[in-house]
């Protein structure tokens, strides 16, 4: 399978605009793995995973296929970063008693991906997958931009978004599935922060490839008439979140 790499463009923008997960998630992941010699963030893009994670864990290794976005990734002296697959690394076997992966499980190749998982977990070790929803912020905003990633881009989306959409729940999971809580990531952004974020979708550079010109500059011009002159608005993502058991 081809490895589709789209984040290496803006790499830096990607790591200023990009959401972040909430503490009482890693405060959750803490109290569910009594072992925290080893993690691994595998797609870990920013860093920002692996340097939450880091506060806890003895060491993290946090690889990506984006040579890019590691060079714009977070920094601790106890994480170690690579370019590496999700489906074939140098890691030792039975090493992680974490393995994580935020907002890119729908990009990789499953089977090859569990193997790996299952090669390099220690024994009862955790595999969580994260991610996050739709925007939300308010009645008249969620409409424009749903209707904006729908109708104007819709078509420019991978076929692996579907996951996305789907909230992860039909992605292949065949370990020992543990319930959790829901969560949700709620900050606090200018319009302008929006606009980055919504820059870096996969779909919007898709658009801006075969088109020529950004979708994002019209919506931008629809959004400022609810939104005010540098105010701050609460966005809301729900969380995506599997654990299993490996």
């Amino acid at each position: 399978m081809a490895i589709k790499d789209y984040f290496s463009s803006q790499s830096d923008q990607y790591a200023k605009y990009r959401p972040t997960y909430p503490p009482d998630f890693f405060n959750y992941l803490n109290t569910i793995t009594p072992r925290k010699k080893n993690a691994w963030d595998c797609g870990t893009g920013n860093g920002q995973i692996a340097y939450e994670l880091a506060k806890t864990f003895e060491h993290i290794f946090a690889t990506d296929i984006s040579q890019s976005q590691i060079d714009h990734a977070l920094q601790a002296v106890n994480i170690s970063y690579s370019v590496q697959p999700a489906e074939k690394t140098d890691f030792d076997n039975h090493l992680f008693d974490l393995i994580i992966v935020a907002q890119a499980i729908h990009w990789f190749d499953f089977e090859q991906f569990y193997a790996e998982v299952r090669r390099t977990a220690t024994k009862d070790a955790l595999l969580c997958v994260t991610g996050y929803g739709n925007i939300k912020i308010s009645e008249e905003i969620d409409p424009i931009i749903a209707d904006f990633y729908t109708n104007v881009i819709g078509t420019y989306w991978d076929k692996e978004r579907k996951y996305i959409d789907e909230g992860y729940a039909t992605i292949p999971f065949p370990f020992d599935e543990i319930e959790t809580p829901q969560f949700e990531n709620r900050q606090q952004w200018t319009l302008e922060h929006l606009i980055g974020y919504l820059n870096t979708w996969s779909a919007v550079k898709h658009f801006i490839k075969q088109n020529g010109y950004n979708p994002v500059e019209k919506l931008h011009a629809a959004l400022k008439e609810f939104w005010g002159d540098g105010a701050k608005k609460e966005v809301c993502f729900p969380l995506l979140l599997r654990i299993g058991k490996i």
